[in-house]
């Protein structure tokens, strides 16, 4: 069982979960930072680049070995994505694209790991509380999606001009007659709002959600006992863990996709005219 921060082990399935779900906090107030998730987001990171790194270096230019034939594939399949999305110049979305499957992918990963595992080791450390899935926070979803926000407001800039901008603000996507120049205003606010709200909550849900179902798995194990209902409930929790398990890495892997998707897509969007 995982001792929290005041020596003693959880008292109930309440507690279990709370315990987990809270992150390593340092500071107060608005500046408070989430430890956990700032240092497992560039463990993750600078592991994906890392990984990328190495291969490329002993990359040849012959038959391709299975690592380098699986970068390849993955990269291929990533810029074969965003042309489909974009068929213009790609230098900067492709490989922004792929940054954005691979980290994501690397930090949803986390979610694999056996929590009470990760919480042995962090809390032998001294550590009370860590949070191993950066995904889980809200604080990392909505920075990714506040970025892709703010490169969208910068393409819509770059590729319609300032006059241009504020001109679809205000005729887009009624008409350019006065009377309609507000309700293309806000109609316009709200979508922009909605975008990086979106595609936060929905990867921070899923992970959410995703993690707390095993915790749930994990504390039907705890029901196991030396009775018969005991070793069912025990066998049926070792069961149901590895079979989420198995399903959760398509979810892992779906999130990043849809992640990555979208964000070439609402950058796509801003080089569009109205």
């Amino acid at each position: 069982m995982v001792i929290l921060a005041a020596g003693q082990a959880p008292q109930n399935a309440g507690e279990y979960i709370g315990h987990h779900l809270t992150n390593l906090r340092f500071g107060e107030g608005f500046w408070t930072f989430h430890l956990d998730t700032i240092l497992m987001g560039w463990i993750t990171g600078l592991i994906g680049i890392g990984f990328f790194y190495l291969v490329a270096r002993r990359a040849t230019a012959g038959v391709p070995g299975p690592v380098q034939g699986f970068i390849e594939l993955v990269v291929e399949f990533v810029d074969e994505t965003v042309k489909g999305v974009f068929p213009g110049e790609r230098k900067f979305l492709a490989p922004l694209a792929l940054t954005i499957f691979v980290w994501v992918f690397m930090m949803n990963l986390m979610d694999l790991l056996p929590i009470d595992w990760v919480a042995t080791v962090t809390g032998a450390a001294g550590l009370p509380y860590w949070k191993p899935v950066p995904t889980t926070d809200l604080n990392t979803t909505f920075a990714m999606s506040l970025t892709i926000f703010l490169l969208t407001i910068f393409f819509s800039f770059k590729a319609k001009g300032a006059g241009g901008f504020v001109h679809e603000l205000f005729t887009a996507p009624f008409g350019s007659h006065p009377v309609l120049w507000i309700p293309n205003l806000l109609l316009n606010i709200i979508e922009y709002l909605a975008k990086p709200v979106s595609l936060a909550m929905r990867l921070f849900g899923n992970m959410y959600a995703g993690e707390l179902i095993f915790m749930l798995l994990g504390l039907l194990g705890t029901l196991a006992a030396a009775t018969l209902g005991g070793a069912i409930a025990g066998a049926a929790a070792g069961v149901l863990y590895w079979g989420w398990a198995v399903f959760h890495i398509l979810i892992i892997l779906l999130q990043a996709f849809i992640f990555m998707v979208l964000s070439c897509v609402y950058i796509a969007m801003a080089h569009e005219h109205h």
